[in-house]
């Protein structure tokens, strides 16, 4: 059973989630907070797997909230945000979310990114990552940009890889582009990820925004 705890200051966007959720036979709604320090609050004493958090929300917001959740090595935290996009919703990635979900999402996306994030997969479609990175990259200061000499550190094959992975293609189309099978992609991807101390997918899409391997803007197949 994956029991989520959903963080929102409306209580019908709650209720909501809540009955798409708990109609699934495998997902459990195991709490719920109307912002940020409550919900840190509630995961001292409630178990969860993983919290779907909305960004702008009254005494704490949804950053400091992940901050703090990520670092007390609390579940997996995946971001809530409109299509118009909160500015925020980048520092939130940084803080430590692993990755976004519209809130207009239908109710399959919903229950397709926490089944996702749960057993250790990209929390959304790489693409609509690479879509909302475009957006927020934008607003990356320079000074908190990472070091393109990181990349050194990468081989010319793992470079290629983490490329396609931040211009949004999945490891099957990966596998497909560059010739290897997809278990060749996933090696490849444990090792970047392991080489740039990286918690997860988002992350590396991430990194190669700061570094400027991809650029904002940029066509992301093809």
């Amino acid at each position: 059973m994956i029991r989520v705890v959903l963080v929102d200051d409306q209580e019908l966007v709650r209720a909501g989630f809540t009955m798409v959720l708990d109609a699934q036979p495998d997902i459990e709604v195991v709490g719920e907070a109307g912002d940020g320090a409550a919900a840190v609050e509630l995961l001292r004493s409630t178990t969860a797997d993983v919290v779907l958090m909305d960004v702008r929300m009254p005494r704490m917001d949804g950053i400091e909230a992940t901050r703090r959740i990520v670092a007390a090595g609390g579940p997996k935290v995946v971001i809530l945000t409109t299509f118009d996009l909160d500015e925020y919703a980048f520092a939130a990635i940084k803080a430590g979310a692993g990755g976004f979900l519209l809130k207009d999402a239908g109710p399959a996306q919903l229950i397709e990114a926490i089944r996702a994030v749960h057993s250790g997969d990209a929390v959304v479609a790489p693409s609509t990552t690479k879509r909302l990175l475009d957006r927020f990259a934008l607003h990356l200061p320079d000074e908190e940009r990472a070091a393109p000499g990181a990349l050194e550190t990468l081989t010319e094959r793992e470079r290629e890889v983490l490329l396609q992975v931040a211009r949004g293609l999945s490891n099957a189309e990966i596998a497909e582009c560059l010739y290897v099978s997809e278990a060749t992609v996933k090696t490849h991807m444990g090792r970047i990820l392991m080489k740039l101390n990286l918690r997860d997918r988002v992350q590396a899409v991430v990194f190669a925004y700061e570094t400027g391997l991809v650029k904002s803007g940029q066509s992301g197949r093809g």
